[in-house]
C-alpha cells in the first residue's frame, strides 16, 4: 500500500513507540527474553502472518496455557501473532499520520483520537485480534486480574432437570442459630491471599491471573482418617474467601467481596473434597449483607455431586436442612452482617461436591454455546456473531445479530428491532439461563421462530459483564461499580461494555424502530418472575407499556407474576439500562427480574425453579412477542380493557383508604400513575456508589471539555430583536405559571376531596386503537405495548382479578396468517441495511 515505507525500512529503522511498548510488555509476561537488538523487523516478518493460517486462530494472547506444549514454542507462536501484525499496522498508521499532517484531505479510520479532542492519535486495535470462535481453533481463555490466583482445572457441570418438584424448605422453628466464633477459636483450613478491595483499582490482566506457582491453600491431610474438608474457589465464578473449621463437621465460611470494593456478598460458589457419607455437616456463611433474603421463606442452597454426575447423570439439586438466615452477633463492624446456616449430608465418601447460590453459568459456558452456533451450518446463516467490544480486562463482549436474510432492501429496512441483554450483574446467573432458552428457541426451525426472524432484527448481548462473571463478583465490574447505574457514563475506557451497548442501540435507533428492550436480571428477595418498566407520559399511548407484561403473565401463569411488576421511574434508577433506553425513545423498555427461589403461582406453587423453568421463560418471551404484534388485535384490546379495570379497582382502593366512597364512572386518563403506583421498594438493586476516586478527575475534565465545545458565540441582535425575545419570554413564563397552577390541583389533591375529572366513560385513545389495527407492513407502527400494574399485593401467590381474566385462548393463530407470503410489499426507509 505504501511502497515508500518498505524502501525506508530497508535503509533504517523507524523509531516506533509501539515497539517499545510491545518489547516491555512481552518481557514482563515472560513471552520474550531476548535483548532489544534482537527484536525482529516487522516488515521482514510480515510473511509469517500472511502465510501461516494457524496464527490467525490462536492469536491475541487468548490461548490457554495447556494448548501450547512448552514455553519456547509459546514464544515462537506469540511473536508473529502479537507483534508482527500490530507493529506492521502501526507503521502503516504512522506513515498515514504523516501524510495526513501534510494533506488535510486525507483521513484514516485506523487512528483514534482522545475524547477530549487533543491531538494525540493512537492506533485502533486491529480487528484480527478480535479472534471469533472457530471450530479449528481453541476457545479464548478468560483473562483475570493479575492479582487473582487461578487453578488450572476446568470446572464444568452437566444440565439436569430433577424428576420431582423441589419444594421449599418448611421451617420447624427449632433451627439452630450457631454463634460465630471466628478463627480465634477455630482452625483456618482455607484462606485466599490478599485480594484487591476498596482503595485499590484494576490495572492489568492476563490469562491465568497471577504469575508463578499456584499455592495449595487447603490444609494437608494427615492420613486416610483425616476427615477435614478441602475447600477451593479459584475457578471461574468462584468466590470463597476463607473457611474456618469450628468442630469436626462444622465450618464457618467467609465470602470474598466484589473485587475493588468492600461489599456485595450474596453470590457464593465453591468446591469441597474429602467428604464423608452419612454424617451431618454444618456450613455457616458469616458475612452476607442483605437484611432480607429468600432463605427466610424456604429457599434451599444448591449442591452438585461429581460422582452422581459421572455415574447417574444427576446434576445440581436443592439440598439442605435446618436452614436459617439471621443477623450476625458480632458488632465490631460498621455495617451489620447476616448469616446463612444449613446442614447437609453428602451422598458419597471421598466425593467432590460444589455448593452455589444459584445454577452457575460461566463465561466459558457462553463461549462453548456460541461455538456450537458458529459451527452450525444452518444457524450461522441467520445468526451473525460479532465482537461488540473488549471488557476492562480484555475479554470479548459478544454481540449476536439474529434475523432471516431479507429479499430486498425495502424488506430489510422495514424490520423492527428487539434488543436483549443479560449478566450486567454477574452473580445473577438466572439471566443467562433465560437468555439461553430464548436463543435455543429463536435459533430453532420452529415456524414461530422463523416468523420472528422474518419480522425482526434481534440484537443480543448475552453477557454484558464477563469480567465480573469470571472473577465471581455478585454485582460489579472490575471498575468496582454497578454497571447498571452507569448507562449515562461518558467514560468509555472505564465502562466499555455498557458504553458500547448504549452506542450500538443509539445507532440502531437511527436505522430502524426498536420495538422492545429487555435486560435479564435475578432477584434475591422476591419469588416468581416479573418486569420493571417505565410509565409513558404520552396520553396517546396511555398504559401501552403494560400490555407486554400482562400478556406474558397469561402465557406463563405459573411463573410470571404481573402483580409484582412495577413501572415507576425513580430518580435513583436514572442510570439503569431500562430508564436510559426508555428516555432514548424505546417505549417498551424493561428489566426482567427472575427469582433465585421459585414460584408461588399455580401448579408450581412453593417449588424451586429449575434450569428448564428459566429456559422456558425465554420461549414465552418469544411467544408473547408474537401475540403482542399479531395483526389481529383481539388479545391486545382485551389486555387494555383489563388494565383499565385493574387501575379503576386500585383507585377505589385508594379512596377507601381515605374513607371516601365514590363511583368512578369517567375518564381517568389524566391521572398521574405515579400517584397510584408504589415505588419499587422491593427492587433488588442498589444505589449508585458514584465513580471511583481515580476516575472523578477524568470525568470532570471530560464534562468541562464537552461543555466548552458546545458553547457558541452569541450573535449580535438589534434592539427590535431583543424586544421581541423579551416579550416571548414573558409570554412563556405566564403560560408556565398557569400550567403549574392547574397541575397542582391534580390527582394527589383529588384523593383528599371529591374529584371532578371523571366525565367520559372511555379513554379517547383506546377507541382509536380498536378501530386502527396495526399491521406488520406498516413502516412506523408495528404494535403498541401496554400494561398497567396497580400497587403490588403483598400476597404474590394471587394473580390480578381472577374474575377479570378474558378468555385467553392458547391456540396459535394460523401459521399461514403469519407467513411471509401474505405480507405485502414493505415500504422503504432512509437506511437500507442487510443483516
Amino acid at each position: 500500500m505504501f511502497p515508500a515505507l518498505d524502501t525506508e525500512l530497508k535503509q533504517e529503522t523507524l523509531p516506533d513507540p509501539y515497539e517499545d511498548f510491545m518489547y516491555h510488555h512481552l518481557q514482563y509476561y515472560g513471552y520474550f527474553k531476548a535483548q532489544r537488538g534482537n527484536l525482529p523487523n516487522s516488515a521482514t516478518h510480515q510473511h509469517v502472518w500472511k502465510n501461516n493460517s494457524r496464527f490467525l486462530l490462536n492469536g491475541s494472547f487468548g490461548e490457554r496455557d495447556d494448548l501450547l506444549p512448552d514455553p519456547l514454542q509459546k514464544e515462537k507462536l506469540l511473536w508473529p501473532i502479537g507483534l508482527s501484525s500490530t507493529v506492521h499496522r502501526q507503521l502503516e498508521a504512522v506513515n498515514r499520520d504523516s501524510l495526513m499532517r501534510s494533506s488535510p484531505l486525507l483521513r484514516s479510520r485506523q487512528l483514534l483520537y482522545d475524547d477530549l479532542g487533543d491531538i494525540n492519535p493512537r492506533l485502533r486495535e486491529p480487528r484480527d485480534l478480535f479472534a471469533l470462535l472457530s471450530s479449528s481453533g481453541p476457545l479464548l481463555a478468560p483473562k483475570w486480574p493479575i492479582e487473582c490466583e487461578v487453578i488450572k482445572e476446568n470446572v464444568r457441570h452437566i444440565e439436569w432437570v430433577p424428576p420431582q418438584p423441589e419444594y421449599f424448605y418448611q421451617p420447624t422453628g427449632n433451627e439452630k442459630v450457631p454463634e460465630i466464633v471466628g478463627e480465634e477459636k477455630g482452625t483456618v483450613v482455607y484462606q485466599l491471599d490478599s485480594v484487591p478491595t476498596e482503595g485499590s483499582y484494576f490495572t492489568s490482566s492476563r490469562v491465568g491471573g497471577k504469575r508463578g506457582i499456584i499455592k495449595e491453600l487447603a490444609v494437608t491431610l494427615q492420613g486416610p482418617d483425616d476427615n477435614t474438608l478441602l475447600f477451593e474457589s479459584r475457578f471461574e465464578s468462584g468466590n470463597l474467601q476463607k473457611a474456618v473449621r469450628i468442630d469436626t463437621y462444622e465450618y464457618e465460611l467467609t465470602l470474598r467481596t466484589d473485587l475493588y470494593t468492600n461489599k456485595h456478598t450474596q453470590w457464593f460458589y465453591f468446591r469441597v473434597q474429602n467428604t464423608r457419607k452419612d454424617v451431618t455437616y454444618r456450613f455457616t456463611i458469616v458475612n452476607l449483607l442483605k437484611p432480607k433474603s429468600l432463605y427466610t421463606t424456604g429457599m434451599k442452597p444448591l449442591m452438585y455431586s461429581q460422582l452422581d454426575a459421572n455415574t447417574h447423570n444427576i446434576g445440581w439439586r436443592r439440598e439442605g436442612n435446618e436452614i436459617k438466615y439471621y443477623k450476625n452477633n458480632t458488632d465490631d463492624k460498621q455495617q451489620p452482617f447476616y448469616c446463612l446456616t444449613w446442614t447437609i449430608q453428602f451422598p458419597h465418601d471421598q466425593d467432590t461436591c460444589f455448593f452455589a447460590h444459584f445454577y452457575p453459568y460461566t463465561y466459558t459456558d457462553l463461549q462453548c454455546y456460541l461455538l456450537s452456533v458458529a459451527n452450525n451450518p444452518v444457524q450461522s446463516q441467520f445468526c451473525k456473531l460479532r465482537t461488540l467490544c473488549r471488557s476492562l480486562a480484555g475479554n470479548t463482549v459478544y454481540l449476536l445479530t439474529i434475523t432471516n436474510p431479507s429479499q430486498s432492501p425495502q424488506e430489510a429496512a422495514a424490520k423492527k428491532a428487539v434488543v436483549f441483554s443479560a449478566r450486567v450483574h454477574p452473580g445473577e446467573s438466572n439471566g443467562s439461563w433465560i437468555m439461553k432458552g430464548f436463543l435455543d428457541f429463536i435459533l430453532s426451525n420452529s415456524p414461530d421462530a422463523q416468523l420472528l426472524r422474518d419480522l425482526f432484527v434481534f440484537k443480543v448481548v448475552p453477557m454484558l459483564n464477563p469480567d465480573g462473571v469470571i472473577v465471581g463478583n455478585y454485582r460489579c465490574s472490575l471498575a468496582g461499580r454497578d454497571l447498571n447505574r452507569h448507562y449515562k457514563t461518558i467514560l468509555k475506557d472505564s465502562f466499555p461494555c455498557i458504553w458500547y451497548t448504549k452506542n450500538m442501540i443509539k445507532r440502531l435507533l437511527e436505522e430502524r424502530e426498536v420495538l422492545l428492550y429487555c435486560d435479564f436480571h435475578g432477584h434475591s428477595r422476591k419469588n416468581n418472575i416479573f418486569l420493571y418498566g417505565c410509565t409513558n407520559n404520552d396520553r396517546k399511548y396511555w398504559l401501552h407499556e403494560r400490555v407486554f407484561p400482562l400478556m406474558l403473565s397469561k402465557n406463563a401463569p405459573d411463573k410470571f407474576s404481573f402483580h409484582s411488576c412495577n413501572f415507576k421511574v425513580q430518580k435513583c434508577k436514572e442510570g439503569t439500562g431500562r430508564v436510559v433506553m426508555w428516555r432514548m425513545g424505546i417505549l417498551n423498555s424493561y428489566t426482567m427480574e427472575s427469582t433465585f427461589g421459585g414460584s408461588t403461582l399455580g401448579s408450581k406453587r412453593d417449588t424451586h425453579f429449575t434450569i428448564e423453568d428459566l429456559k422456558s421463560l425465554g420461549y414465552h418471551v418469544c411467544d408473547t412477542l408474537l401475540d403482542f404484534c399479531d395483526p389481529d388485535q383481539t388479545k391486545f384490546t382485551q389486555c387494555l380493557a383489563e388494565l383499565k379495570e385493574l387501575l379503576q379497582q386500585e383507585i377505589h382502593k385508594k379512596f377507601s383508604e381515605l374513607g371516601q366512597d365514590m363511583d368512578l364512572e369517567g375518564s381517568w386518563s389524566d391521572i398521574s400513575l405515579s400517584d397510584i403506583e408504589s415505588s419499587t421498594s422491593g427492587s433488588d438493586s442498589s444505589l449508585s456508589d458514584g465513580l471511583p476516586i481515580h476516575l472523578l478527575n477524568i470525568a470532570d475534565e471530560l464534562k468541562q471539555k464537552k461543555m466548552y465545545k458546545k458553547k457558541k458565540k452569541k450573535q449580535l441582535q438589534t434592539r427590535k430583536q431583543r424586544n421581541e425575545q423579551y416579550q416571548r419570554n414573558n409570554l412563556m413564563r405566564e403560560l408556565k405559571l398557569t400550567e403549574d397552577a392547574s397541575e397542582r390541583t391534580g390527582f394527589a389533591s383529588a384523593l383528599q376531596k371529591q374529584p371532578t375529572f371523571f366525565k367520559n366513560s372511555e379513554n379517547p385513545s383506546s377507541t382509536t386503537m380498536k378501530n386502527d389495527k396495526p399491521r406488520f407492513n406498516e413502516s412506523k407502527k408495528l404494535t403498541f405495548t401496554v400494561s398497567c400494574s396497580p400497587k403490588r399485593n403483598t400476597n404474590t401467590s394471587q394473580e390480578p382479578a381472577p374474575g377479570m381474566k378474558p378468555d385467553w385462548s392458547r391456540s396459535r393463530y394460523p401459521v399461514a396468517k403469519r407467513s411471509r407470503a401474505t405480507m405485502p410489499t414493505y415500504p422503504s426507509l432512509h437506511v437500507y441495511t442487510y443483516p
